[in-house]
């Protein structure tokens, strides 16, 4: 009598039971937290239908003939910053993955903006956050992450945030959800809203609406990968500048090829400039790379401040510092055509430090001259 080989075949796999398992700890506690990942994505979802696209300005605090100058406000954002656009992304990233579950606490490693914004989200789906940071972050985000429900968590200096991260995650229980290694990765970078799709379709009707340039500072890296990748993807003639800070690799790295590259200091520029290169920085998608003087990117902050009649954040002075770079050498060249930079968060934030005589005078900066120099620019031309 022939027998049947499947009961003596070691490969051979039993059958799957007809139904999934519902009951039981491991499938109660699996089902539970599909359930509770299906609400949380709803929460996300209508907070996201409640918020409306940031805008794009056009600068009119200039006379550069043939230049046409755009701001992306992303200071509009709920929680005040261009990182409002990442966190979100990092926490649909991490649901859809299954790694952010309902009462996990959640840790980053942030200098504040992601921190906020982070905050924001954890309290949305009543998870405990908590943000590593260095003690020299201003009053004013510490302030703005602890308003959100936030705890902060201080190291000495920027090299020791990601460890005690990791650290303090696992000793917690936690998950780590690591911005520097992931932003390049959980923001769909073909559209789907992204910020680049966003300004393109906002420049949409304007005289000079394919931009000769999008310039933007470094942190992650993970908004000029986005960026980069969706020029290439749509066919855009539009070039990508990414501006550097005095203390940060990041532009050594693009010179060099070098991704092993640190510093033992910090950016003194809040919000950009890392003293590694960061996992999510995709140097291969940048056009061009400029290094702004930290002095410049604050005295130039506080030029277009003046002539925005609002605050903005030195991050943004950064950027525009290099847009105006940019703008001359294109004048010089008799080229015309639009830029875009972005206004990276709230200028509120920064009262006590970069907006305070005193307590820039006390870190040795010297911004008289490039304040001078922008301003010059603004209204004259020229060189820079």
């Amino acid at each position: 009598m022939q027998m049947d080989s499947a009961i003596h075949d070691p490969l051979s796999v039993p059958d799957a039971p007809a139904c999934p398992p519902c009951s039981g700890p491991e499938g109660g506690e699996r089902f539970r937290q599909r359930r509770w990942a299906d609400q949380a994505l709803q929460v996300l979802d209508r907070d996201a239908r409640r918020s409306a696209d940031t805008h794009l300005l056009r600068f009119e605090g200039h006379c550069l003939e043939g230049v046409d100058i755009y701001l992306k406000d992303e200071s509009t954002h709920p929680t005040g910053s261009l990182k409002h656009r990442l966190a979100r992304s990092l926490f649909l990233f991490g649901i859809c993955n299954g790694q952010i579950r309902e009462g996990v606490p959640l840790v980053e490693a942030s200098s504040g903006s992601t921190a906020v914004s982070e905050a924001y989200f954890a309290r949305l789906l009543g998870l405990p956050f908590y943000a590593v940071m260095t003690r020299t972050t201003s009053a004013e985000k510490i302030e703005d992450i602890e308003r959100q429900g936030g705890l902060c968590h201080f190291v000495d200096d920027s090299g020791q945030v990601y460890a005690e991260a990791a650290a303090l995650a696992e000793r917690i229980g936690g998950i780590y959800v690591d911005q520097f290694t992931n932003a390049e990765r959980v923001t769909d970078w073909r559209g789907n809203n992204n910020i680049a799709e966003s300004i393109f379709q906002q420049m949409q009707g304007e005289p000079r609406n394919i931009p000769a340039w999008i310039v933007m500072g470094a942190g992650t890296g993970g908004t000029s990968a986005t960026i980069g990748r969706y020029l290439r993807y749509r066919h855009y003639a539009t070039r990508l500048c990414v501006a550097d800070t005095e203390r940060s690799v990041f532009y050594d790295a693009f010179m060099t090829g070098d991704r092993s590259l640190t510093r033992c200091d910090g950016s003194r520029i809040e919000g950009i400039g890392r003293p590694r290169v960061e996992p999510s920085f995709v140097p291969d998608v940048i056009d061009h790379m400029v290094r702004v003087p930290d002095a410049a990117s604050i005295g130039t902050m506080r030029v277009l401040s003046r002539r925005l009649g609002r605050r903005v954040g030195p991050s943004t002075g950064t950027g525009f510092y290099a847009l105006c770079r940019l703008a001359a050498c294109m004048m010089e060249r008799g080229e015309e055509g639009s830029l875009v930079t972005l206004l990276c968060d709230r200028g509120e934030r920064y009262g006590k430090t970069y907006y305070d005589d005193a307590w820039v005078k006390a870190q040795g900066f010297d911004i008289a001259p490039f304040e001078k120099k922008v301003e010059r620019f603004l209204d004259q031309g020229g060189a820079l």
